[in-house]
């Protein structure tokens, strides 16, 4: 009986080839690169030989018919660490500067989902512009396990990005984010449709620069263009593009009742 289950276990193996151990280590890269650039505890120079190593396993992994032909060089990837560094220090300043909460910098880096998913989503694009496969993903996915948060590395983020508090932020594929943009918590940047059809088209929107989205607001399309210094109000729905500097809000009725009855 075990000999037939563990038969049909290796047959649908060797149909789809997924390797967790590819996922575990590209987690483990990915929690390594974070504490290099920001835990004082961690020697920059050993962590970057790990990473190396590190780096070669998941490479060869994700590109296992090209083992011998490097799909790209760790020094490919390491080249693009100055300037994923910089970019970081303005996502963070961004932050600090934006949100009246924030006591310091160092809160911003060690405290701040939204700082974290979007340090994860910047090195995970440099894995994506290498055309590696799947590391890009698993990167983004484990932040989006650990915060809420889901950035698809195939997004286009402009500097100085301010996520604040996070939880429940989606943001697609084809999603393009100019610079000095705000987004609070539940937003949603997705596609109109859903088709497999679809698959290389602009399915997201655009949002230009100086931006802010309140919370819960969806804003759906490929074709859907935010104006820069717009601000879009809570709990708004999208799906048409709006010219630079206005104000979107979504119009609802609260009334408040008294819980006592009238003693007439």
């Amino acid at each position: 009986m075990n000999s037939d289950i563990v038969k049909v276990i290796n047959q649908h193996k060797e149909t789809i080839k997924v390797s967790m151990t590819l996922k575990e280590e590209s987690q483990r890269f990915t929690k390594l690169l974070f504490k290099a650039f920001y835990d004082c505890d961690t020697n920059a120079e050993e962590a970057l030989k790990e990473l190396e190593i590190l780096f070669v396993k998941i490479r060869n992994m994700a590109c296992p018919k090209i083992k011998d032909m490097p799909c790209q060089r760790w020094d490919d990837f390491k080249n693009n660490i100055p300037d994923l560094y910089s970019s970081l220090k303005k996502d963070a300043e961004a932050i600090f500067n934006n949100d009246p909460a924030s006591q310091s910098i160092e809160e911003i880096y060690l405290a701040y989902p939204g700082f974290f998913t979007i340090a994860i989503y910047r090195m995970a694009r440099v894995f994506y512009k290498l055309n590696l496969p799947l590391i890009p993903r698993l990167m983004t996915e484990y932040a989006h396990s650990v915060t809420g948060i889901d950035i698809h590395p195939g997004a286009t983020i402009g500097a100085s990005f301010f996520i604040d508090h996070g939880t429940g932020v989606v943001i697609g594929e084809t999603t393009e984010i100019h610079n000095n943009v705000k987004v609070y918590q539940g937003v949603t940047l997705g596609a109109l449709t859903v088709k497999k059809q679809h698959q290389n088209t602009k399915r997201h929107p655009t949002i230009e620069q100086n931006v802010t989205i309140y919370a819960n607001a969806t804003i759906l399309g490929g074709d859907t263009i935010i104006g820069e210094s717009s601000v879009i109000g809570g709990n708004t729905w999208l799906t048409k593009s709006i010219p630079a500097n206005s104000v979107v809000t979504h119009n609802y009725k609260i009334e408040i009742f008294s819980k006592e009855k009238k003693i007439i």
